[in-house]
């Protein structure tokens, strides 16, 4: 049986080398991250679409177990969209049944063999969700007794039918997951309504709030940063750390975690700084930014952190002789999403610190190369194809596979990382 299955996910060129993927964030009801659902898109427009149906199905599979799905994932769950081909073929079981869940597309007909199909997978230990559900259908009623997680698109129901339909739908055996969330207003709304699971962008649009102030503990990290940026005396960076027992307690916290390699305990502020290196220390304050209470799970920090490492390697790739570049692609992409963090307006934010031109044009109106990463990555995140995300791509001289194994390993890092602070 396995070279059966593995003939039916070997993927045929050209499409292994077209692909990027798109992780979408699902959040619980206390805004902390629980799963990805994993989105496989072409990134070439001209050819044959095989965003849907086996290919798509193949691909997330042949990848995932090539890979290790934790490399792709970490510590959250992955929901992994299947239609009838892909439910009903041997290589879903290449897929490990206690980190997938398996998100069974609308356009599956509940007939008695994929009703068995399923009844069969759920004994061998999978979860499955039901994607796109608008109301009571044929399908639904004959699928819904088998689901652990019920979602609904809430862009594709009128907004006054949405309580009877969340009513209708509520079971204490099953989660409500709402899709396409796009204002806090919206979250609002479907927690009122009893929705468990929460899948859109949100968490991570600015909500501007007038007259408030980065916090002082956060103004401190950036001052430090500013330090580190103007290449100041050591002495006058380990004071400056010294001055705030947050920032000193949380770095000697991270040099004595398996991911620094540290041989022997640190305990002074000023043996940590040499031990971590500036390179290093510079990147661990940006991410410090974004921690609550050092609490990894955060949506914000997680897209911040991927942002800035997929930033960091394209940016060594577009601009290969200028190591600079990499550095400065890492501050891009972390400094990206603090307008949603401070909920302060971006230029407010970068009149407070001391950036280069090309950082400020990029934040501000994604010009130049980093602004055209950034833009490259925003895409991607949401799973766009077309003529804007290939253009980028051509732009900077970026293949689409090589975009797909900067990506993997920007995953990996942050995953590293992740368990480090922990």
């Amino acid at each position: 049986m396995t070279a059966v299955v593995e003939s039916e996910v070997q993927l045929p060129m050209p499409y292994a080398n077209q692909f990027f993927l798109a992780r979408q964030p699902i959040l619980n009801r206390s805004q902390r991250l629980v799963a990805y659902e994993l989105l496989y898109r072409n990134a070439e427009v001209h050819e044959a679409r095989v965003t849907d149906g086996t290919h798509a199905t193949a691909s997330v599979i042949a990848h995932a177990s090539e890979l290790g799905m934790e490399q792709v994932v970490g510590d959250q769950l992955a929901f992994v969209n299947v239609d009838t081909t892909g439910l009903m073929s041997d290589f879903i079981h290449f897929l490990p049944n206690d980190k997938v869940i398996l998100e069974v597309l609308e356009s599956v007909e509940a007939t008695p063999d994929v009703l068995r199909r399923v009844q069969e997978l759920k004994q061998a230990g999978y979860k499955f969700a039901l994607d796109d559900v608008a109301g009571e259908s044929e399908a639904v009623t004959a699928l819904r007794p088998l689901m652990d997680v019920i979602k609904v698109d809430i862009k594709q129901i009128e907004r006054a039918q949405l309580p009877a339909l969340a009513r209708n739908l509520r079971n204490p055996n099953q989660k409500l997951l709402a899709e396409k969330v796009e204002t806090v207003e919206e979250f609002r709304e479907c927690m009122d309504l009893g929705f468990e699971y929460f899948q859109g962008y949100y968490f991570a649009r600015p909500v501007i709030l007038s007259g408030k102030k980065i916090a002082p503990s956060q103004m401190a990290i950036m001052q430090l940063l500013d330090l580190l940026n103007r290449d100041a005396d050591q002495r006058e960076v380990e004071r400056s750390v010294k001055h705030d027992p947050l920032i000193s307690l949380n770095l000697l916290r991270l040099v004595n975690t398996p991911a620094v390699g540290a041989r022997f305990r640190i305990n002074s502020v000023g043996h940590a700084l040499i031990v971590l290196g500036r390179r290093q220390l510079q990147r661990w304050l940006q991410i410090l930014l974004y921690v609550k209470g050092a609490e990894f799970d955060s949506p914000l920090l997680q897209m911040a952190t991927t942002r800035g490492k997929t930033m960091e390697l394209v940016m060594g790739q577009v601009r290969p002789s200028e190591k600079v570049a990499a550095d400065i692609g890492f501050t891009v992409g972390i400094m990206s999403l603090m307008d949603a963090l401070f909920s302060v307006r971006m230029g407010e934010i970068l009149d407070s610190v001391n950036v280069l031109d090309e950082v400020r044009d990029a934040l501000l109106h994604r010009e130049g190369d980093y602004g055209d990463v950034l833009r490259l990555i925003e895409l991607i995140e949401r799973a766009q194809e077309g003529q804007e995300l290939t253009g980028l791509l051509h732009k900077l001289d970026l293949a689409p596979s090589a975009l797909y194994a900067l990506q993997l390993e920007a995953f990996e890092w942050v995953n590293e990382y992740a368990h480090g602070v922990q």
